[in-house]
């Protein structure tokens, strides 16, 4: 047994030693900790055991008189233990509570610990060992406590290492790493309850310190390659102007500059990705300005198109500023927030960079995901990164997923907590439109049936126009109204169809077959002029699908191809009056039947008041 605790002893002391450790707490209990002759009872979980001579090692060098006691169980472990640790001037005292009417020294070994804590010394103690159950404490270190008259300090010890498979979880510590010594308040005389709280409660706080430091390095890198990427960045950032995807007098904005300042007041930060993710937020958008008068938002898009839906807001440019989100690199970010400092930061549905959500952590911004939309892609992709992935999630303070499947896929990588408040889109209003304008068009079209295929995709337009051609055979008069997801599409696809088109001021005659609307945030107009729907981006490519509860909840009978995976959920509650179209011959035996009847009752849930007070909650803490 001499050379076992030896090579331990050099192991232990060896990683201990080598690891960078962060002590802080609460400044009465590192008082204590540091004061010869108080006589005090420290507690840690037995997990930690093999951490504590490093609370040692470092009480030692601030007051070298300090007598260190430690309570170990009287098995061949504990005997080990102690002899590892004794070299270190941790004097072991050894015994346990009895269980089952066996004497394991429990009497006899609280009686030295009392005379120990009686002549000043500090006696540790694991309330849940030596044999648990884990983290949950046993009466020894209680009554200790109420006999000697005196306080338990609380302490989480963590640090880089392996858990073993034992009972407790055990840390083999490793060598090199990152550690946290957190000390609680010191509790006088508590009950079981009190004292287990507090435990978890530091342990938890340790262990996130070293998870965070540990993610330093990966954080690292991401910087550096951030960094190492700017010249390309900006390059690309050119290629996009030139290609009209940016505006001219505003592309500083994706590197942290630009014009403006921060407002006074409270400013939350919303960021959405393009079209669909800016229509959803903007309710809750106005439910945070209603309740707060004095707010200011930061609303940022990724696209030029998300920016337009947000400058037709009534408060734009008062309490609502947009800009456009900078690129993730390290030194754009931190002149954006430098400039902005946010209170709290909202993103929406899929919208998770790795480098602003550590940035924003490092600043304390807490960072919320609503509506949060994680496809099975999307998961799979992220799992393969599992270490980087869940360090990310556990930076976000908090995710408000759609449903049970995108919760389910969120806890998976590590984000808690993880609420189920529902579909941000099932609660939005109806979709907007220039009464004057539908008015117009509806005195051109007449009586004439209208097919309108909203946000398609490259490839479902071919689909589209062969199934109209098959339903003019019985509709004669039927005109369709193509609207395509990307506007900038329509010079394309008006050249490759002969199109005429909307943007350029083109209306339809009364024979005109086809009309391409390539306009943006006009969808409310067409829907109520359609007579029925194709959702887009369902029928060709990867698909994934378009919010079906907007033209449903106009009444307005909808089909949609069967590649609806983000929106999975949806399609469980309107399967019941949403038409699925496999291809062009289902199509167009859809276009050539009667109008269903579409049921509107039960598509509109209250999301906002929940997202919006939880959001509150959170940034006024």
């Amino acid at each position: 047994m001499t050379l076992l605790p030896r090579l331990l002893r050099l192991w232990l002391g060896a990683c201990l030693r080598s690891t960078r450790w962060q002590v802080s707490g609460s400044p009465r209990a590192l008082e204590t900790l540091t004061t010869a002759d108080q006589g005090t009872v420290v507690a840690f979980w037995h997990r930690s055991l093999t951490l504590s001579p490093a609370l040692w090692f470092w009480a030692r060098t601030l007051e070298p008189r300090l007598s260190l006691r430690v309570l170990i169980s009287r098995n061949p472990d504990g005997m080990l233990i102690a002899d590892v640790v004794r070299p270190w001037g941790i004097i072991g005292i050894h015994g346990s509570s009895g269980k089952k009417g066996k004497n394991k020294g429990g009497a006899a070994v609280l009686r030295t610990a009392l005379k120990e804590l009686e002549t000043g010394s500090l006696v540790a103690i694991t309330p849940d060992g030596p044999r648990g159950p884990a983290e949950e404490v046993q009466p020894g270190a209680v009554a200790l406590s109420r006999l000697a008259r005196c306080a338990v300090v609380p302490v989480g010890l963590a640090s880089t290492g392996l858990p073993l498979p034992s009972w407790d979880g055990l840390i083999f510590p490793l060598p090199f790493g990152r550690g946290a010594l957190i000390m609680g308040e010191p509790l006088f005389q508590p009950d079981a309850t009190a004292l287990q709280s507090a435990l978890n409660d530091v342990s938890r706080r340790a262990e996130s310190v070293v998870r965070h430091r540990q993610s330093n390095l990966a954080d690292r890198a991401w910087r550096i390659a951030g960094t190492v990427l700017t010249p390309a960045l900006t390059v690309m950032l050119r290629i996009r102007l030139h290609r009209g995807r940016e505006l001219p007098g505003r592309l500083r904005e994706r590197m942290g500059l630009g014009s403006g300042r921060r407002p006074t007041g409270q400013l939350l930060w919303i960021h959405a990705a393009s079209v669909g993710e800016t229509l959803c937020a903007l309710p809750l958008a106005d439910a945070l300005l209603a309740a707060r008068p004095d707010m200011r938002l930061l609303f940022t898009t990724a696209t030029v198109t998300g920016s337009e839906i947000v400058a037709r807001h009534p408060l734009y440019g008062q309490r609502i500023i947009h800009r456009f989100i900078p690129h993730d690199v390290p030194r754009w970010l931190r002149r954006f927030l430098n400039l902005w400092q946010p209170e709290g930061a909202i993103f929406v549905e899929s919208e998770l960079w790795p480098g602003i959500i550590a940035a924003c952590s490092r600043r304390d911004i807490p960072v919320m995901l609503v509506n949060g939309r994680l496809s099975d892609r999307s998961a799979r992709r992220w799992g393969r990164l599992h270490g980087p992935a869940q360090r990310m999630m556990k930076r976000l303070t908090w995710v408000a997923a759609r449903g049970p499947e995108d919760a389910a896929r969120f806890r998976a990588l590590g984000a808690s907590p993880v609420y189920e408040d529902g579909d941000l889109k099932q609660d939005a209003p109806p979709l907007p439109y220039d009464e004057a304008e539908y008015a117009r068009l509806k005195a051109l079209i007449g009586a004439r049936p209208v097919f309108v295929a909203a946000s398609t995709h490259p490839g479902e337009e071919e689909l589209v126009l062969q199934a109209a051609e098959n339903a003019r055979r019985l509709q004669p008069d039927l005109l369709t109204i193509i609207v395509p997801r990307h506007p900038a599409r329509g010079a394309e696809l008006g050249a490759h169809f002969n199109l005429p088109r909307r943007s350029i001021g083109q209306d339809p005659t009364p024979h005109t077959p086809v009309w391409l609307a390539d306009t943006l945030g006009e969808l409310g107009l067409f829907y109520r002029l359609a007579d029925r729907c194709f959702l887009g981006n369902s029928l060709a490519g990867k698909g994934g699908g378009h919010n079906p509860f907007e033209p449903l909840r106009l009444g307005l009978p909808t089909a949609t191809g069967p590649k609806m995976e983000n929106w999975r959920e949806a399609m469980a509650a309107v399967s019941d009056t949403l038409q699925i179209v496999n291809d062009v011959e289902c199509l167009t035996r859809w276009l050539e039947s009667p109008l269903p009847p579409v049921r509107t009752e039960g598509l509109q849930r209250f999301v906002v008041s929940a997202l919006r007070d939880r959001i509150l909650n959170t940034v006024e803490r």
